[in-house]
Order: structure tokens, then C-alpha cells, then sequence
């Protein structure tokens, strides 16, 4: 699914050159979506975005913009049939910017080998990905949106030009290529002005999701109706895409190994310095490490290696020690446990990591593969993978 997906998206700045060198700026797929529209200027996107959601640029004002949003809720969708649908040319955008022509924009996107930074261009991706779902979701006499639209992935981008030059024109293209219920998929391109003509440089996939004005549920948007066999075809790899995102044969999410625990810290528990003992920690560590790995592997865990433990601050007496602890990595019968403690002040309410624990346990079986599903879990598996090789070097 996923191959013919990649296909497509390799094809597409060939289409899109044939089509921009013909006098067509529209999409490739669409020749004629920007029919209607104006560019947008680059600095013009965050500006729109703020007026859509009623945010302020003077941070002070940030809690009375929260409260204001607060009487949006009325306005949300009490079910995605309730909203009228929309095409694919709806939520279309351009937006220029331009490095040949406005020096004092070209001096914030160059970087030190005198090219583009490509840093900057995914920023300017991910607020014209956010514009394009708002465009798709605008509902009339609304001048502010009861959405709170958030970049929930990027699924792929791909570059077919190794240089981005600093002193020539960009112009980034987008519009929604697959709605769900809340989600949605959005296609971007990225061409670059050369002798007259624009070329392409890079496609990109997003999936943004609704939220409510708060940010704290899901919302509903709206359906999305393809009109031509092109655009059949561009919303059925995202319903591809989204059906991929299934858990492997044999496999478990991240999410679905963690553990938690409470622990009082007492008197008794004090070292010779009235602070809790530091060995006390690391068995309430192990402990709840060995139950995460004997729940995982179905077996009897024996533990193969302990690394990396660093005390980042004391646990006072009476305090209240919090642990979590997930799967982070596995291999064959290898689990790589992770576990993280914390302490809670219940006077001033704050929250300290005191420890990290990083635990190697053998199982008698060989475990299922753990997935992650999040960019942060992303970053914990890989971290628990740099451990357990760091682990099978020594043994």
C-alpha cells in the first residue's frame, strides 16, 4: 500500500514541471484548483492563523485569548454529519516567498553554507498545513474557528533537489487530500523560480488533527467529496495511508506496556543524612521493572543488566515518590525496560524527576516486537535500542 503511495509522490514533481512549464500554477493532479486564488505572502500565513483562532502577538494577552475561546464551544459540530462537505479545490493555497526580490526576508532563511535552512521551510510548512485545514474547515459568519487544528505527523517528505538557493523565489502549494472524522491529510509542494519557471524541490505529507477550543477533546470537520477520478485516487492513499497505521503481527504498542506506581516515603526509608535512601529507590525501581517485563513476556524475567542510573536530585522524607515504566525496546527474548521516577510536592503541587532507570531483562520466551506510536515514544525506543546494544557489547 505504503509502495504505491511513495510511487505516486516520486511522479509528482514530474507532473508538477509539465504542468507549471504549460502556464498552470495549480496542483498537478488539479490544473485548475487555484482558479480564484492569490498568492499568499509568507509572513501573511501566521497573521492569518491568529486572526482564525483570536490570538494575540503580546503574550500578556494570552489567558484573556483562552477565555475568549472558551464561548466557541457552542459553535462546535455535534456530529461530522452536521457539517456541510467540501471539495479538494476549497482549501487550496499558494504562498510566495520571496528570497530573489526582499533581502530582509532572505536574511532569516540563509544559513552558513550560503543556502536555504531547511528548518525555516518546515516551519513554513507546518503553519501552511495548519492554514489549509482551517481554510477547509471555515464555516461562514464565523469570523473565529471553534477548531484548535494541530500537526499530529508528518508522514513523508520528499526532496528531489539537494540545494535550496537563497536568492531565488519560493512558492509553497497545499490543499486537504483525505479527511476523516477528525483528521486530516494534507498534500504540499515546494517550487523554487529558475530561469522563468518554477521546479519542483520537495512533496510533503501532514495529518493534522481537530481539537476543541481548548485543546482538550476531539472535534468533528468536514467531509470531504472528491470530483474527479484524480482526486478519487489522492483520497484513497490517505484512507491507505491512515488503514497502514495498523499494530504488526506479533506486536505490541508502546503505550500498552506501561505500568505506574505510588510509593509514600516514610522515616523508615531515611539514609544517615535524613533523605531517602537511595537504594530503597532503585528496588522500587527494579521491582516495578520486573513486573512490566514479566507482564510483557509472560514468563519469569531474569534481569541481565542494570545501566546508566543517575540521582538528579534527593527525595525528601513524607514526600511522595511517583514511578512509570513502559517497554521501550525488544529483542528476541531481550526486553528493555525504562523507568522513570518522580517526586510530588502537594504543598507547591510541582512535579521533579528524581531518576532514570534503564533495566535489560531476559524473558525464557522469545517476546513480541513493541511499536511506537508517537514521536515522543519514537525517541525512547530509540534510546532503549542505543542501551540494549551498549548492553550486548559488554556481555
Amino acid at each position: 500500500m505504503l509502495a504505491t503511495r511513495l510511487w505516486t509522490m516520486r511522479k509528482l514533481p514530474s507532473l508538477l514541471a509539465r504542468t507549471l512549464t504549460s502556464g498552470t500554477t495549480g496542483s498537478p493532479e488539479l490544473p485548475d484548483m487555484n482558479e480564484g486564488h492569490l498568492p499568499l505572502h509568507v509572513n501573511n500565513v501566521r497573521s492569518r492563523l491568529r486572526e482564525i483562532v483570536g490570538a494575540s502577538t503580546n503574550w500578556r494577552d494570552h489567558v484573556q485569548a483562552m477565555q475568549e475561546r472558551k464561548a466557541l464551544y457552542t459553535l462546535l459540530a455535534k456530529q461530522q454529519e452536521d457539517l456541510p462537505p467540501r471539495r479538494m479545490k476549497d482549501s487550496y493555497l499558494e504562498v510566495i516567498l520571496p528570497l530573489g526580490s526582499q533581502p530582509e526576508i532572505r536574511e532569516k532563511y540563509l544559513n552558513v553554507h550560503n543556502s536555504v535552512r531547511f528548518g525555516r521551510i518546515l516551519e513554513d510548512l507546518d503553519s501552511l498545513g495548519v492554514l489549509i485545514c482551517y481554510t477547509h474547515t471555515k464555516q461562514e459568519m464565523q469570523p473565529k474557528s471553534p477548531l484548535s487544528i494541530v500537526t499530529a505527523l508528518v508522514d513523508k517528505i520528499n526532496l528531489c533537489k539537494r540545494i535550496i538557493y537563497p536568492d531565488c523565489d519560493i512558492k509553497f502549494t497545499g490543499n486537504v487530500s483525505w479527511v476523516g472524522k477528525t483528521s486530516m491529510e494534507v498534500k504540499m509542494h515546494m517550487l523554487q523560480l529558475h530561469d522563468g519557471d518554477y521546479s519542483p524541490v520537495l512533496d510533503a505529507t501532514f495529518v493534522m488533527v481537530a481539537r476543541d477550543p481548548e485543546n482538550k477533546g476531539p472535534a468533528f470537520v468536514n467531509p470531504l467529496v472528491p470530483e474527479s477520478p484524480e482526486e478519487e485516487k489522492i483520497f484513497n492513499q490517505g484512507e491507505l495511508s491512515f488503514r497502514s497505521r495498523k499494530l504488526p503481527p506479533n506486536s505490541v504498542w508502546m503505550e500498552d506496556t506501561k505500568l505506574k506506581g505510588l510509593q509514600i516515603c516514610h522515616p523508615q526509608e531515611r539514609n544517615i543524612f535524613n533523605r531517602i535512601f537511595g537504594g530503597f529507590l532503585m528496588r522500587k525501581a527494579f521491582e516495578l521493572g520486573w513486573a512490566i517485563a514479566c507482564s510483557y513476556g509472560g514468563s519469569r524475567p531474569f534481569i541481565v543488566s542494570v545501566d546508566d542510573i543517575m540521582f538528579q536530585r534527593p527525595v525528601e522524607v513524607g514526600s511522595l515518590l511517583l514511578l512509570s515504566g513502559q517497554v521501550c525496546y525488544t529483542e528476541k527474548n531481550y526486553i528493555q525496560v525504562r523507568v522513570h521516577t518522580e517526586v510530588y510536592d502537594a504543598d507547591t503541587r510541582d512535579h521533579h524527576t528524581t531518576n532514570i532507570f534503564h533495566f535489560t531483562f531476559i524473558s525464557e520466551n522469545e517476546v513480541p516486537r513493541v511499536v511506537p506510536k508517537t514521536y515522543g515514544e519514537s525517541m525512547l525506543y530509540l534510546d532503549g535500542k542505543r542501551h540494549f546494544a551498549a548492553v550486548m557489547k559488554e556481555i
